[in-house]
């Protein structure tokens, strides 16, 4: 940004700056457009190079597809998102978002190594970490209460640390898990981040709208290639990027509540809005736990996976869980004044009822021409 000032300190200004000022939903509508260009026109290139190097997505017996398909669509997310951020943001105005873009840079090149050449899930697990204590230490994105819960408000910094981690690498793990047939992970990713995007533009908190909105443009930009037949995964350079941005966001979201109360519960209404995810992580983990397995060892029980089964495709999937969380996040953000507590409650009834409720229906259909390509 080129910016001057004028001899009378109050008319400083800044070229490009006065525009974003007086104009912030052209700001918002530039940020999306340009991050949805970038990670457009940059994937042809990418599944180029992917073909070139054979650098492939192998089908495998846990895997939703039987043919080669790349896996670095998490480039062109990254890409995007951190250009448009770059280009859109005022620094001097979101001073932890050097913080914010160190830990998605960290995320990135996890995810890239693990998509090329696999990482052993314990040292992933450890540079989640590491991320994350970089946005509660040195950028301050961390959580400050229980918020009544337990009739716990006020905590010390090293419960608030430890609670603000366990939301970090949870939620990153989470859209990490979820990212596995077409569509899901962007899908789900879109709404969320828009959600959180369109919240805080409508409560004056600009930047962190300009955060979201720079992903939600750059995975919308990924998700023509994903359609099914996908010509590209976003892998988990992708997934891991989309989860530390909306831990993020919802931190932050949490954190605005506490201290303006624009929402009755922002912890429960947080969870509302990212609850497929969180659902699904929090199901598979009780799953494995209570088969005297590892929470972290893989296996075909998530959401996705159980609809499959039950004879629906990839987008038919994805169109019913994106359209299970729009209904959370309109029940959460109606929710009244119901308490936290409750609200938790509710959510996580619902979701087991609603849930529960698929592994009992069955739908034949005939295979359309371009699902020939997946095992459903």
């Amino acid at each position: 940004m080129i910016c001057g000032v004028r001899k009378n300190k109050k008319d400083k200004f800044c070229y490009f700056g006065i525009f974003k000022y007086n104009f912030p939903m052209l700001t918002l509508l530039g940020t999306f457009l340009s991050a949805l260009l970038l990670s457009f026109l940059s994937i042809p290139s990418i599944i180029r190079v992917a073909e070139l190097k054979h650098l492939y997505d192998e089908p495998g017996e846990r895997k939703s597809h039987d043919q080669k398909v790349p896996t670095l669509g998490g480039i062109a997310i990254f890409a995007a998102f951190g250009i448009s951020l770059n280009f859109w943001a005022d620094f001097s105005k979101l001073p932890e978002i050097q913080y914010i873009l160190c830990a998605t840079l960290l995320m990135f090149f996890t995810g890239l190594k693990d998509d090329i050449v696999h990482l052993v899930a314990y040292k992933k697990f450890i540079i989640q970490i590491i991320a994350a204590s970089i946005l509660i230490i040195a950028g301050d994105v961390r959580l400050t209460s229980f918020y009544g819960l337990f009739g716990i408000r006020e905590i010390s910094f090293l419960s608030s640390y430890f609670l603000s981690l366990v939301t970090i690498v949870g939620v990153t793990n989470s859209f990490n898990l979820i990212d596995g047939i077409n569509t899901l992970a962007a899908g789900l990713g879109i709404l969320i981040t828009s959600v959180f995007g369109g919240w805080f533009f409508l409560h004056g908190f600009l930047e962190y709208a300009v955060i979201a909105f720079s992903l939600t443009g750059a995975l919308s930009g990924f998700l023509y290639y994903n359609w099914t037949p996908a010509k590209v995964f976003m892998g988990d350079t992708g997934s891991l990027i989309l989860g530390i941005v909306c831990s993020v966001l919802a931190i932050k979201f949490i954190e605005i509540n506490r201290i303006n109360s624009f929402v009755s519960s922002g912890p429960a209404v947080a969870i509302g809005i990212m609850m497929v995810p969180l659902f699904d992580t929090l199901r598979v983990m009780t799953i494995r736990i209570l088969n005297k397995r590892s929470p972290f060892s893989p296996d075909k029980n998530h959401l996705h996976h159980v609809l499959l089964k039950r004879g629906m495709s990839h987008i038919q999937v994805s169109l019913v869980l994106v359209t299970i969380n729009i209904a959370f996040i309109l029940f959460a953000f109606n929710s009244g004044i119901v308490g936290g507590g409750k609200l938790m409650t509710l959510l996580l009834t619902m979701a087991i009822i609603i849930f529960y409720g698929f592994q009992k229906i069955k739908i034949k259909r005939p295979t359309l021409p371009e699902e020939v390509f997946y095992k459903n």
